[in-house]
């Protein structure tokens, strides 16, 4: 339902803002293989993430990525709409143009209320949130098979 680009933002914030909570920054190498990703496809969408104001950037020998206490409180809808539009929360399961209350397609009910469902969970679920479960072990970004 996501982008490839869009799910590797939001593993690259989560991973970036875990990393990051003390104080520190994280190199683009560290993040693609902290999330198991091509290092020049993360780069990219870094960038873009920096340059829209979802992620900071520093510059020099103790540079690198890091979310300030805003970034931490943003919503994983935030950097969904920036990536994939807001398509994922109102279009059509079947990819109608014209497909709406008064004229549905044959899924329109039913992926309504999964659209609702997904866009509920977006909105109301902010990064700080996701690195407290992963401090918590409760989730993982990547498994450490070795």
């Amino acid at each position: 339902m996501l982008s490839k680009t869009c799910e590797y933002a939001i593993r690259a914030v989560i991973y970036i803002a875990q990393q990051t909570k003390d104080g520190n920054r994280v190199g683009i190498k560290d993040v693609a293989k902290g999330i198991d990703s091509p290092e020049y496809f993360i780069a990219k969408i870094l960038q873009e993430m920096v340059r829209k104001n979802l992620l900071q950037s520093t510059k020099g020998p103790n540079g690198g990525f890091h979310l300030d206490e805003k970034d931490m409180k943003n919503s994983l809808a935030v950097i969904v709409r920036h990536f994939d539009g807001d398509k994922i929360f109102s279009g059509c399961a079947l990819g109608l143009k014209r497909c709406s209350e008064k004229n549905p397609c044959p899924l329109h009910q039913q992926f309504k209320e999964i659209r609702n469902t997904l866009k509920h969970l977006l909105e109301t679920t902010t990064i700080n949130q996701l690195v407290e479960k992963l401090d918590s072990q409760e989730v993982f970004l990547k498994l450490n098979l070795e």
